[in-house]
């Protein structure tokens, strides 16, 4: 026998081999192509991810006009709500990594929205405050992100987004020890405290 015969013989036992590791696939379940790709197009972290992508577009598009992302838009949200942070827990409160808080830390500090400064008590820590124009262009994007807000959610009733949250939050806390940035919630509680205490004060 010939090395020709001999490869096409080899060549027939890989064909009959793959043929019969298809057959076996089948028989044990195994998704076709057309099956995989319908798969894919239902799974959570493909739907996810297109959400997020669909919620940026929006955001950027509603928000146009004060030219922020929504990472700025929430380091800005948290500072107001938080100022003197310093960088690191900035991040946590955020769930960024350390390149992308200062990455946004940057953009906003060149618009001069925020600024850096140390303390007596440690001069070698930087703690972040918001300008008045940084506070302005918070007030002016406000509005605007509620809108956006209000865009992206309206495929769904008042329950639906009500049951898609929860079940987020129940998510996204839940996995949270698998983050690769952590995320530490803060001034919530404070905040809630604050609502109440103007709740009782109005009754």
């Amino acid at each position: 026998m010939t090395s020709q015969d001999l490869r096409s013989v080899h060549s027939a036992e890989a064909a009959a081999a793959s043929a019969s590791a298809s057959a076996s696939e089948r028989i044990l379940g195994a998704p076709t192509p057309a099956e995989s790709l319908a798969r894919l197009y239902v799974r959570p972290g493909f739907l996810l991810r297109r959400a997020h992508q669909i919620s940026a577009s929006l955001f950027e598009d509603t928000c146009r006009e004060v030219g922020l992302t929504p990472a700025q838009y929430g380091a800005l949200t948290v500072l107001q709500a938080r100022p003197g942070l310093d960088q690191a827990s900035l991040a946590r409160a955020l769930g960024f990594d350390k390149v992308t808080v200062l990455r946004v830390l940057r953009v906003l500090e060149a618009r001069k929205l925020l600024v850096r400064s140390t303390t007596p008590d440690n001069r070698r820590s930087l703690h972040l405050a918001l300008t008045e124009p940084g506070r302005a262009l918070l007030a002016d994007a406000q509005p605007l992100a509620e809108r956006a807000y209000q865009r992206l959610m309206a495929p769904l009733s008042q329950n639906q987004r009500q049951q898609l949250t929860d079940l987020l939050e129940l998510m996204t806390q839940g996995l949270e020890p698998e983050a690769r940035a952590p995320l530490v919630r803060t001034g919530v509680a404070d905040a809630g405290e604050e609502d109440d205490d103007e709740a009782g004060d109005e009754g």
